[in-house]
């Protein structure tokens, strides 16, 4: 029996979910996967090339290089959305299914923060980082404000890693003494999940001069000043920013969305809508918005399919994931987290060290391989 699966987003989620059918179903998967870009950057990549460690076409891997029995991948921009008649519209055409798996992720709302596209930079968009790798070089010194300005956001340790590095790349450069550095996060801790990342990461902090302001975001900026939302104003010479996420606009022009995001049930990912499931991070799960948990959402998933496919016993979400934080020197932390398959929170935390860059950079390889057989 072909199984017409529709996935909407070739990211963490989509990518893998896509190759989990094609080695449970082979040729029989029937599976069309759509994006409207041509490669694939892994978000921590742009740290380095924000800061001229790397370049980001060297980081890219493309889609052509995509090649499962059974997934056909289209590059193409989707214009519509109908959840109920699991359709979708696309600039070339029209496709209908009999699972519908949406994991489009999250877009940047630049406009939200009035001041941000004029008088600042953002870090976490490809063409954001690619801009940075030629401001920074041209920065001599003074006051750098790192702030968020919105929340929930992607990979909740993102902000923290830009800190630590900059301090670093600053202290390499030899004007670290030159500046000052400010991180505005609206979390309770840096990494709320893992209380001893989060502790070690203030530790860091401190040792490195960094200051923090908790529970708090950058609502608007001027010329050389952020406003926060408490009133609170900081002069900078340099913003980095995280911006505002929200689902595409076509998510939320399809009438998923409620409260900003799309909510799903749980254990299942699956939507309102009978056999439509969103994963990711335009998904209302609770969990960082991070890949690792899209991974983990995207196999709950495959197994849903295929147990109403094949009989098989479908899996619950397992609520797991990796989160990753580059210290900028060499050395690399990370916690594994489980949400779902206790009683509670589970995280094991590995602190900051050689061996950790080289677990970052098996966990970089066994997905570039997976996926895109580099």
């Amino acid at each position: 029996m072909k199984s017409r699966v529709l996935i909407l987003g070739a990211g963490f989620g989509g990518l893998e979910l896509a190759t989990l059918l094609s080695e449970a179903l082979g040729e029989a998967a029937d599976v069309v996967l759509i994006d409207k870009s041509d490669s694939f950057v892994f978000g921590y990549s742009r740290i380095d090339v924000m800061f001229g460690k790397t370049t980001l076409d060297a980081v890219r891997l493309p889609y052509d290089d995509f090649a499962k029995p059974g997934i056909r991948l289209v590059r193409d921009t989707i214009t519509a959305i109908d959840a109920d008649a699991r359709r979708v519209t696309t600039t070339e055409g029209i496709y209908e299914a009999d699972f519908l798996v949406i994991a489009l992720g999250a877009d940047y709302d630049i406009p939200a923060t009035p001041g941000l596209a004029e008088y600042g930079n953002e870090f976490y968009s490809n063409m954001g980082a690619d801009r940075l790798r030629s401001v920074l070089p041209g920065f001599s010194g003074g006051s750098v404000l790192i702030g968020v300005c919105g929340f929930p956001y992607k990979c909740p340790p993102g902000p923290s890693e830009c800190a630590l590095t900059l301090h670093h790349y600053l202290t390499e450069r030899g004007i670290r003494d030159k500046c000052d550095i400010t991180f505005v996060s609206p979390l309770s801790t840096p990494m709320p999940a893992s209380a001893e990342m989060a502790q070690a990461l203030m530790d860091s902090f401190e040792d490195f001069g960094i200051r923090l302001l908790r529970q708090r975001k950058v609502i608007r900026l001027e010329p050389g000043l952020a406003v926060l939302d408490d009133g609170m104003e900081l002069p900078f010479d340099l913003f980095l920013g995280v911006p505002k996420h929200t689902p595409p606009q076509v998510v939320i022009d399809s009438g998923l969305t409620e409260d900003g995001w799309v909510p799903i049930h749980l254990a299942t990912l699956e939507t309102r809508f009978p056999d439509v499931y969103a994963i990711g991070d335009m998904a209302a799960t609770g969990l960082p918005k991070s890949g690792t948990f899209a991974e983990s959402a995207a196999r709950s998933v495959s197994t849903a399919i295929l147990a109403k496919l094949e009989g098989a016993e479908a899996e619950q979400n397992t609520g797991t994931g990796t989160c990753i934080v580059e210290y900028g020197d060499g050395r690399v932390s990370y916690a594994e987290l489980d949400f779902l398959t206790g009683a509670s929170l589970q995280a094991i935390y590995h602190p900051p060290s050689i061996a950790g860059k080289t677990f970052k950079n098996g966990f970089d390889g066994h997905r570039r391989a997976r996926w895109f057989n580099a």
